[in-house]
């Protein structure tokens, strides 16, 4: 088998899908932390993959289809494993079809992505990315979860937290894609480079505990400026009068 730079990047993928079985396997045996920081790890895989692609320039077809699948595990089965595990078994049946929307969902944006995918490089997501969702699910558990009270009072959050997760990922919502470092992208947009560096600092001082109000926020900013969108354009469609309007007001030529 003749060896590839495109490689490089599937390791990377192929990690990613094994951290979200590894997560399974802890979840399966009480161990959400770790199951939780799995995700997260499969997260960093899934983003190194994507820029080790650009760096080798070896984007595929291939690339594609294998990330999906990776990210189908790491961040659909997995995190609907962990909140079923962790707090939604309590619901019986209902939690079962509750968790298992953060699995289902996830295949459904995974395949309406990969359908609608033009090149390989993108600036903007629609609907709230897999990988956003899982980490959000993740570090729920991580910020919430002890040994003595399990999730707590925080667990009545837990389900209408997914339900809203798995209807943003097949939504119209457009969320910003991670900026490529480059000085042509530094310059037309800094303040996502200067968001993501204080982002990163912010975790890394609060030890994790701000990935999920990091999260959030993101999540939040997605709805208002789509929501602000649609209501633009709204107005905007308003105050254009339309054509019958204007030939009968005699403002039209014929």
């Amino acid at each position: 088998m003749r060896i590839t730079r495109a490689v490089v990047p599937s390791l990377f993928t192929v990690l990613n899908m094994f951290c979200g079985f590894m997560s399974m396997i802890h979840a399966s045996q009480g161990e959400f932390i770790s199951a939780g920081w799995l995700i997260i790890l499969a997260a960093g895989f899934d983003a190194v993959d994507g820029v080790m692609a650009r760096i080798t320039k070896s984007s595929s077809e291939f690339g594609v289809e294998i990330d999906s699948l990776s990210d189908m595990i790491s961040f659909g089965a997995a995190p609907a494993f962990l909140v079923y595990q962790v707090e939604l078994f309590r619901m019986g049946s209902a939690g079962i079809l509750i968790s298992s929307l953060l699995m289902v969902f996830a295949g459904l944006r995974l395949a309406r992505f990969n359908t609608q995918l033009v090149g390989f490089d993108k600036d903007h997501f629609v609907g709230l990315p897999t990988p956003v969702s899982a980490l959000t699910a993740a570090s729920f558990v991580l910020n919430f979860w002890s040994e003595v009270n399990g999730l707590g009072t925080a667990g009545s959050l837990l389900a209408p937290l997914v339900v809203l997760l798995s209807l943003l990922m097949v939504s119209k919502v457009r969320y910003d894609t991670l900026p490529k470092l480059s000085r042509k992208t530094i310059q037309k947009e800094p303040w996502k480079y200067i968001f993501l560096a204080l982002a990163i600092v912010v975790v890394f001082f609060s030890a994790g505990g701000a990935i999920l109000p990091l999260l959030l926020l993101f999540i939040f900013l997605g709805i208002v400026r789509s929501g602000a969108s649609l209501l633009r354009r709204m107005m905007k469609s308003r105050q254009e009068p339309d054509d019958d309007e204007e030939i009968a007001s005699g403002r039209i030529e014929l």
